[in-house]
Order: C-alpha cells, then sequence, then structure tokens
C-alpha cells in the first residue's frame, strides 16, 4: 500500500493483496507530511478494528513500523521547524531523568524564603560520582520542570516559572557556593510566566539578578540545554562556564510563533522563522554559545529517555572533573570572556566609501 493517503476509505482487507513494499523515505518536510497521512491511516484502522470488530492488527503494525521509520528519519536530518517539534516532544525525558542518572541521594529543596514554593523549578542537593573515582561530590541541582501529562503540566505551570521560582534557584546556588559544592542546570522551558501576577511580583528584576549571580557565583556551572530553550526563561539559569546542548534541543530569543507573530503578523510562518532564527544546536555551537552538543538516541531522546538521561550525565560529569581543579579566580575570569565574546559589533568606515556603492571596508570593533 501506498503511503500517499486517499479520500476513499481503506477496504475491510487494510493493504492491497500481494503486500507492502514500502518506499524508500522522501527528503525534507515531505517526511512529515507522510507520517501524518500514515498516522491517519492508522487512526482509520483502528476505529475499523473497534466498530466493525475486525482483525487488522497486522496491517496497523506494518504501518506503525512505517511511522517509526519515518519519526526516525526525520530527527536524522531535522530541519529547524522539525527540530523544535522534536525539542517539545512531550515524551522527551523530564528533569527527574536526569537528576536520577545524574546524582543519588537528591534532596530537593524548595520556596524562596519570599514568598512561595515555585513547582516549575525543581532545585536541590545531590551527589554525583565522577569518573575519576573516589568519593564524588556534593552537586546542586536546578532545572525546569515539565509534566509528564496534563495535570501534571498544570501542576507545574508548563515549566514556566514565576519571579520566586528564580528566588529559588538563586537561593540554592548560593547555597552550593557555600558548601563549595559546583552547580548544574538543565533548561528546559517555553519561557518565564508572562502573568500580571508575575510581572507584579518582579519577574524581570528576578531573571537579572538571577543573571546577575551567576555571573559572579564562586563555584564551577554546568548548563545543559536538554529540550526548549526560551527566552529569558531559559537564561535566567543559562550562564555557565560550560554550556551543553542535546542535538535536537533549541535555544532562542523568542520562539518562532512568536518571531512570525511579531515580524509578518502572521503565525502561520513560523517554519520560516524557525529557520531566520539560527536556534538549532549546530547553529549556536557554529556562533560560540554552546561548548558541546551531545548526541541523542535514535529517533530523538524520547525514543529512549535511558539512554538520553545518561548520555548527559556521562558529559555533565566529564565537564565538571575538568573544571573543578581550576583556581576560582581564573574560572570567573574565563566565565566572563566566554560571554563577552558572543556577538560582534563591525564599525563601518562610511566616509572611506568607494564611488559606485560598493561596500566599505570594515574594521573589527567590540
Amino acid at each position: 500500500m501506498s503511503s500517499q493517503a486517499s479520500d476513499a476509505p481503506l477496504p475491510p482487507g487494510g493493504l492491497a493483496a500481494g503486500s507492502p513494499v514500502l518506499p524508500s523515505p522522501p527528503a525534507g518536510d515531505a517526511l512529515e507530511r507522510t507520517l501524518a497521512e500514515v498516522e491517519r491511516e492508522i487512526r482509520e484502522l483502528r476505529k475499523i478494528t473497534n466498530e466493525q470488530r475486525m482483525d487488522l492488527n497486522s496491517q496497523i503494525a506494518i504501518l506503525e513500523a512505517r511511522a517509526q521509520e519515518l519519526r526516525e528519519a526525520i530527527a536524522r536530518d531535522p530541519s529547524p521547524w522539525q527540530t523544535v517539534q522534536l525539542a517539545r516532544h512531550p515524551e522527551r525525558p523530564k528533569v527527574g531523568d536526569y537528576i536520577a542518572a545524574l546524582a543519588r541521594d537528591f534532596v530537593e529543596l524548595h520556596g524562596d524564603r519570599m514568598y512561595r514554593d515555585d513547582p516549575a523549578i525543581v532545585a536541590g542537593l545531590g551527589w554525583i560520582d565522577m569518573p575519576s573515582g573516589g568519593a564524588g561530590t556534593a552537586v546542586a541541582l536546578i532545572g525546569h520542570a515539565k509534566g509528564r501529562d496534563t495535570r501534571e503540566n498544570i501542576a507545574r505551570n508548563f515549566a514556566m516559572p514565576n519571579p520566586e521560582g528564580y528566588r529559588k534557584a538563586v537561593r540554592v546556588m548560593k547555597l552550593a557556593e557555600k558548601l563549595r559544592c559546583p552547580v548544574v542546570t538543565l533548561i528546559d522551558t517555553p519561557g518565564a510566566y508572562p502573568g500580571k501576577d508575575a510581572e507584579e511580583r518582579g519577574q524581570s528584576e528576578a531573571i537579572a539578578r538571577a543573571l546577575l549571580e551567576m555571573a559572579r557565583l564562586r563555584t564551577p556551572i554546568v548548563t545543559v540545554i536538554t529540550g526548549e530553550g526560551g527566552s529569558g526563561g531559559a537564561l535566567a539559569i543559562g550562564i555557565g562556564d560550560v554550556v551543553l546542548m542535546l542535538e535536537h534541543a533549541v535555544y532562542s530569543v523568542i520562539s518562532p510563533e512568536g518571531c512570525a507573530a511579531i515580524l509578518w503578523r502572521d503565525g502561520t510562518r513560523s517554519r520560516e522563522a524557525a529557520a531566520a532564527l539560527r536556534i538549532t544546536a549546530p547553529d549556536l555551537a557554529g556562533f560560540g554559545i554552546v561548548d558541546e552538543i551531545i548526541p541523542e538516541p535514535a529517533g530523538g531522546a524520547h525514543a529512549d529517555r535511558g539512554a538520553a538521561a545518561n548520555a548527559v550525565a556521562g558529559a555533565v560529569r566529564r565537564r565538571l572533573g575538568l573544571l573543578l581543579g581550576r583556581p576560582l579566580d581564573a574560572l570567573l575570569d574565563a566565565r566572563y570572556e566566554k560571554f563577552r565574546r558572543i556577538g560582534r559589533v563591525r564599525e563601518m568606515d562610511v566616509s572611506a566609501a568607494p564611488a559606485g556603492g560598493a561596500a566599505p571596508p570594515v574594521t573589527p570593533g567590540r
């Protein structure tokens, strides 16, 4: 049976006799369309199975195999917009998965000591075993918390922190500094919560304070972008000596939908915005914003959550092992220079522009 869907309903026998030779996956965005068609056919067959009590399990299994093949093909070479969809996949590992892979004896700490606890951010202390062996070291772990279902997402405000979430994060970071243990942050948020109450309680100040405190925190910091890295809500816990990023995560000042709505007043141009924003891991590594890309399992992190969490844990341990031996003053100087290097300003000598409209010479500057 062709993966192309027709308007006519499927026959009771499902796939054509002689069956089926599956074509090679098409290239580009056609993969998404083909996947949507295959998933529609699966739903139709299941409906026939339930309503007419027919055994179509073999046909459904063939189509499910095809759908999985298409998902893996998309994940092997995704477009920027497909990468956004992978980063948002509801089955990707959550902060609890990464903490369990990274540390033992984790104790969550609650509240900002000013207003209340914010369940959109998980923060606490644990014990991490280092690659070199020995007793390991205490570590502070802080991350955005998405839910596994609608009920938990509502309880955690879809990982969109209020000001008290960032103040809780800073409180735990300062405790880590006092205890002389490193900090690991795990970023996965669409952005800081933009509600009226959050603004009244000082959302922008809380984010700015978190940036300031991380910039001068006298302990090693490793940051990992595990899914969505949305706007200042992500950056607020993103100042680190090392910034790691999962292969199919994204990191951007604004979502593609928001960018399209602002630039073109057309939210349907999200694909175009995703490409223009340069939000994927290879782009950000090329800009020097990300220090290392962590490979994901075939099909994406959601295809094997345990393997993805272990890959993150291994990269964090390795990077912490390198950072822990460095003098603190040198660490802070390098952290400052790392973020000063992001972005370049070029001064153009307009007076020296040649006739005929040719571009003037460019003088690099800071």
